[in-house]
């Protein structure tokens, strides 16, 4: 045990910041089924269970359409030559909704790798291990004893060259260089374990003639990732190249022969630096999230001074990263310094007003020199949203009542950061619809046959009989009543989040309209001063 302490504060000294710390979940180390995960097939389209993993992505779609209100994609992604493999690399603030977000984004199936403890939990390592994701053991996992060191090689070698293998048939592969999900405005220091992977894949490229392996810089985007219906926006970038001579002829015979070998460290940490150069500027990097929306606030302030509007997330985060790019002074750091000058102070105060009352950027006015009024045009949609709604509300309570209650006691209660949030209610409505769905279909279907007399009283007509009097035909039209009743709920969830929607909008109205005098006459002196400033 003290050797273990002592490791760990060379490492942290090394280093320079702390060790994540680690949830109950990631403390408990299933030594037989880490050991027992099944490796990935790749002589298939998918490395996993092919019907396990259409089934899972079927309904991720499916989910997310009604956790996020938009999402969208910078553009196609760029395949390498001749179908070669990619590893994404992205930074990582929203947990599992992160890897998700690329996986539905990008064209190419994917191999999974991911902290160890996802294929151990109850129910979600049962899909976790159809879908043949690979556990990794971080370093903060070994530093607090989680396991020996020998543990965490034998389990990160067999993950990383199943990973590595899979991308060199051409597979994609993400991994997020910090190594753990995290609640800063910038990037943490980055681990190797992506790297490392990538070059072990370009050596088994080059050792079996295949297309050589790309590294994808990738932005994840949430307008406010722990909030349900927030907006997202999954940016590519350029794909980097791995240089084929760059890979020595021993890492090439090393990983031919099928046995994990850990490629130099000088090409590891030359690959590390280039990806490092490149990815925080798909990302909000900046000093503090305050900071952070206060760019936010002066893109949209410079959009109105040239007569329009930022109007979709994607188009926001794009005049954000413009804006900063004009108030950084020289190279930007990791961690970046905090931005000075009166115009970013300027604007932190009036962030700091609009943020007290859940308002931001797209309150303001047309000319930005105030916040908007409501639009009467909205009622009428609101209320035809409203009346569908009202017309499914007995399935929405039924169907996603419990749902709503665990993620919400879920995301509130869990010891892994507000990063998890969203992960935790994703889960609760992902796996409440398998396990709860069919009873609750179960129980309006009886409920049907049991009030048989009084809905054939309502509506006219015995609806057992539709398809036919035959005892055949009364089977038939009850399982397909069965079955109806599944897409009758999920669009009793997207009723819910349109109603959410709407009254997310008409509270921000309600705020603006309620806003004290004194408070909105501060907003607009600090956003006079700086419209005049731009000009």
């Amino acid at each position: 045990m003290m050797a273990t302490i002592v490791t760990e504060q060379e490492e942290l000294r090394h280093n320079g910041e702390e060790l994540p710390i680690l949830s109950s979940s990631a403390k408990k180390m299933r030594m037989d089924k880490l050991l027992a995960t099944p490796l990935p097939t790749y002589d298939s389209t998918i490395p996993g269970s092919y019907f396990w993993t259409k089934v899972a992505f079927w309904m991720c779609r499916r989910v997310s359409s009604i956790q996020f209100r938009t999402t969208s994609t910078s553009r196609e992604v760029p395949l390498t030559q001749a179908g070669g493999g990619s590893m994404c690399c992205a930074w990582h603030t929203n947990g599992l909704m992160d890897p998700l977000g690329v996986f539905l984004q990008h064209p190419k199936e994917f191999v999974v790798g991911g902290r160890h403890d996802l294929v151990t939990r109850p129910l979600l390592g049962w899909w976790t291990r159809k879908l043949a994701v690979q556990p990794v053991v971080r370093k903060a996992e070994l530093l607090r004893g989680g396991c020996t060191e020998e543990e965490a090689q034998h389990i990160n070698g067999r993950s990383l060259l199943a990973l590595a293998s899979g991308i060199t048939h051409g597979f994609g592969c993400v991994l997020f260089p910090e190594g753990t999900s995290h609640d800063n405005s910038h990037m943490i220091r980055f681990r190797t374990g992506p790297f490392r992977t990538v070059l072990a894949a370009a050596a088994l490229a080059k050792a079996n003639d295949l297309p050589m392996p790309t590294l994808l810089p990738v932005g994840l985007h949430y307008r406010r990732r722990e909030y349900f219906r927030t907006d997202q926006y999954i940016e590519f970038g350029t794909p980097v190249t791995i240089p084929e001579e760059t890979i020595p002829d021993e890492l090439v015979e090393a990983v031919g022969k099928g046995s994990w070998v850990e490629p130099p460290a000088e090409i590891v940490f030359a690959v590390r630096d280039k990806i490092q150069e490149r990815l925080p500027a798909f990302t909000a990097n900046t000093a503090s999230w305050e900071e952070h929306r206060a760019l936010h606030l002066l893109a949209h302030l410079e959009a109105k001074a040239g007569k329009s509007n930022l109007t979709t997330w994607q188009e926001e985060v794009h005049a954000a990263r413009a804006v900063k790019q004009q108030l950084v002074q020289g190279q930007e750091q990791l961690p970046p310094l905090p931005l000075e000058g009166e115009r970013i102070n300027q604007a932190k105060s009036a962030v700091e007003i609009l943020e007290q009352h859940g308002l931001d950027g797209r309150d303001l006015n047309a000319t930005g020199r105030g916040l908007r009024r409501a639009n009467p045009l909205h009622l009428f949609p609101f209320l035809l949203r409203a009346f569908l709604f009202l017309a499914f509300l007995p399935f929405t309570l039924t169907s996603l009542g419990f749902q709503v209650a665990l993620g919400r006691i879920l995301g509130d209660s869990t010891d892994e950061g507000l990063d998890a949030r969203t992960s935790y209610q994703f889960l609760a409505a992902f796996f409440g619809s398998i396990l709860v769905w069919p009873i609750v279909a179960a129980l309006w279907l009886g409920g049907g046959v049991l009030f048989h007399e009084g809905i054939t009283n309502t509506i006219g007509f015995d609806w057992r009989l539709v398809l036919g009097d035959s005892d055949g035909m009364r089977i038939l039209t009850l399982c397909l009543f069965y079955v109806g009743l599944f897409p009758v709920f999920w669009f009793s969830g997207k009723t819910f989040s349109w109603t959410w929607d709407d009254f997310v909008d008409g509270r921000k109205a309600w705020r603006r309209q309620t806003m004290k005098h004194s408070v909105h006459s501060e907003l607009i002196k600090h956003l006079n001063e700086l419209l005049e400033h731009h000009d």
